[in-house]
């Protein structure tokens, strides 16, 4: 079969695509799917150049999110049968991230244990469902399972261009939340504002932190005044204090990420004086993905996809993914 394989790490160049990679077979408790469609996340760029403490089983094919058809099913499996429409939720409670420690989506089949499968409703496309487990699932899990967005809050969502930040958006503004989104160019923010967001800055050129305050006030120590009631902060590094600085009295700093840095500079002054809620939200769980997918079939919400491409054009997916020249999602059609 075809798949994208990692040897090493090294450099988006280092991926390679095989024509002849084994196919998987079925064993106990595991189903084979075909795989319609698989997205990237900027997970898959840190697993191709490493991360510190997580050691990789080489050779392995990339990609968490995948959905597909069940092609074989293994023995001891009953909740499920060939021809079955499926999601796959990456993470294997066993031996962890799909793409990372076991073989992943990036391949025409692909090997998954049948605990990780949600069925996949009518209306819903493989390209929409393969775009929802990392990052509109963790945006899911942390808004709306976390019940930190009501309606009527101004919400302040940084990086908003890419796949969690763009769910952050759609999910916010369908809470009833004001939505002011940060990108890094004028095309993006073009696109924000179409997706439904009130505000747009282009953090390349403004102070994000300054113009919130500007706009809605300083934030108030004895009172509830001022400032913005949510950011959403997967960025961390220089973006930490600043989103501090911003927050009215009472409100929410919203963390499931650190692209930026994981240990940036710190100002406990903001938090007690403040009352500042700082909520950690980590992962995504199969009821994230399902509600994420009923909500597609009602039609209240659609991912936000920039690209689909063949498996042979999925490493330039995922450079677009590394240098942020994307909107959205990089699906990738095996």
């Amino acid at each position: 079969m075809k798949a994208l394989v990692l040897r090493k790490h090294g450099a988006l160049g280092d991926l390679e695509v095989v024509a002849d990679y084994p196919m998987p077979q079925p064993v106990e408790g595991h189903v084979v799917i075909r795989v319609r469609a698989s997205s990237f996340n900027y997970h898959d760029v840190f697993t191709v150049k490493g991360m510190p403490g997580i050691k990789v089983p080489f050779p392995v094919i990339i990609g968490l999110d995948m959905a597909g058809e069940i092609a074989e099913v293994g023995p001891g499996v009953t909740k499920w049968k060939a021809g079955d429409r499926v999601l796959v939720n990456p993470v294997n409670k066993k031996k962890g991230l799909m793409g990372e420690m076991l073989d992943g989506g990036m391949a025409e089949y692909c090997l998954v244990a049948a605990d990780q499968l949600v069925a996949m409703p009518n209306g819903v496309s493989f390209e929409d469902a393969a775009s929802l487990p990392v990052a509109y699932g963790t945006a899911h899990r942390m808004l709306i399972t976390h019940k930190t967005v009501k309606a009527g809050d101004r919400v302040i969502v940084l990086g908003a261009s890419g796949g969690v930040g763009t769910g952050c958006v759609i999910l916010a503004k369908l809470l009833g939340a004001e939505v002011i989104a940060c990108a890094s160019s004028e095309d993006k923010m073009r696109r924000l504002k179409e997706l439904g967001a009130d505000e747009v800055v282009d953090y390349t050129k403004v102070d994000w932190s300054k113009w919130a305050v500007e706009k809605y006030g300083k934030p108030q120590r004895r009172s509830y005044e001022g400032g913005v009631d949510v950011v959403v902060n997967f960025t961390g590094g220089d973006t930490w204090v600043p989103s501090l600085r911003c927050i009215k009295r009472g409100g929410k700093l919203l963390v499931c990420g650190a692209t930026a840095g994981h240990d940036p500079k710190e100002d406990l002054r903001y938090v007690w004086s403040f009352e500042i809620e700082i909520k950690g939200s980590n992962s995504f769980y199969d009821d994230n993905l399902a509600g994420l997918m009923e909500l597609i079939q009602q039609g209240k919400i659609k991912p936000v996809i920039d690209k689909v491409l063949p498996l042979e054009q999925a490493a330039e997916g995922l450079r677009l993914i590394q240098d942020r020249e994307i909107f959205g999602k990089v699906v990738v059609t095996p």
